[in-house]
């Protein structure tokens, strides 16, 4: 058995899709992999990491029980470090990888600055297989590889990959975009688990609606309510779905028609335009990976990207 940390010093690096990813590729190779996160253990055991990293490696046992490592090819831990090598988070961190005697694998997310924890990374020593540079953008990924390689091996530290920020894994579902805006779905309720990858605002529109919502697809075309013009236009593109804002009032017969037909669910919100805005950043921040879709193509991220027999 192999056991590997996946370690960050910073919040919402991508620990938990990593070890997603990882675990969905392992368990496609016909390995059985095991998940830990010891320091909510620690605590009172419930956290959604723990219940949606359970699901994918069908756990049903408690997240420190010997049964998670029993038998398993590789084991995922998942950890967090201090922002010092001498903070007490990082000491407790080295100390559990070392009596587990695993690797590590750290996870930044991409910054136009340098890396502030290479020491932090340091201090698993010859433990430390590598450093993971998370959600770069697509255009500056061969800029940002080779400043990577420089900078980190610069001390001694290997760069295992370079991720690529991908919308799907940004995405929320219709149902939870609905819910966010404290709206309701008036139809096509089937399609409610849905992604919704980017979202376009019609308020803002001074050109032709066709030429404006064409320019994004899988997206939620957030319109007024009393804008039919724009939401035809919107329904005449790639749109999972048309947010209507300022009435719970049902659109214009042409438009419920075409949306209808298109297969394509309405929300009709209260909630005006600024506010919907202020809330779904909050939304996408909270925005899990539980979706298969989201599944599948992390793992493939992961695949593309990263040398998995290499770390494992």
């Amino acid at each position: 058995m192999g056991v590997i940390y996946v370690v960050s010093a910073e919040e919402a690096a991508g620990k938990t899709a990593i070890c997603a990813g990882l675990a969905r590729n392992l368990m496609n190779d016909g390995k059985k992999a095991g998940y830990l996160k010891p320091q909510v253990a620690e605590k009172d055991g419930s956290d959604s990491d723990v219940a949606f990293m359970k699901e994918i490696l069908g756990l049903a046992d408690a997240v420190n029980a010997p049964d998670v490592i029993q038998g398993r090819d590789v084991v995922l831990v998942e950890a967090t470090l201090g922002p010092t090598a001498d903070d007490t988070v990082s000491k407790e961190t080295y100390g559990a990888a070392r009596e587990m005697k695993a690797r590590a694998i750290a996870v930044e997310a991409y910054t136009d600055e340098a890396s502030k924890y290479m020491d932090v990374y340091k201090g698993f020593g010859e433990n430390l297989l590598g450093v993971i540079i998370n959600k770069v953008p697509e255009s500056q990924l061969t800029q940002v590889k080779d400043e990577a390689t420089a900078q980190f091996g610069a001390k001694g530290i290997k760069v295992l990959a370079v991720i690529p920020e991908n919308r799907v894994l940004l995405a929320i579902t219709v149902g939870e975009l609905a819910e966010s805006v404290q709206g309701k779905i008036l139809n096509n309720p089937d399609k409610s688990g849905e992604l919704v990858e980017n979202f376009m605002l019609g308020a803002m529109v001074v050109d032709s609606g066709l030429d404006y919502f064409g320019r994004k697809e899988n997206k939620a075309a957030i319109v007024r309510q009393d804008r039919p013009d724009m939401q035809l236009a919107a329904l005449e593109t790639s749109t999972r779905c048309l947010v209507l804002t300022g009435s719970n009032e049902p659109p214009v017969y042409n438009v419920l028609q075409k949306a209808e037909a298109r297969g394509i669910p309405i929300i009709a919100t209260e909630t005006e335009v600024k506010d919907i805005v202020a809330g779904l950043e909050d939304t996408l921040l909270s925005a899990r990976l539980n979706q298969e879709k989201k599944l599948s193509r992390l793992a493939e991220v992961v695949k593309q990207n990263l040398d998995i027999k290499a770390v494992v």
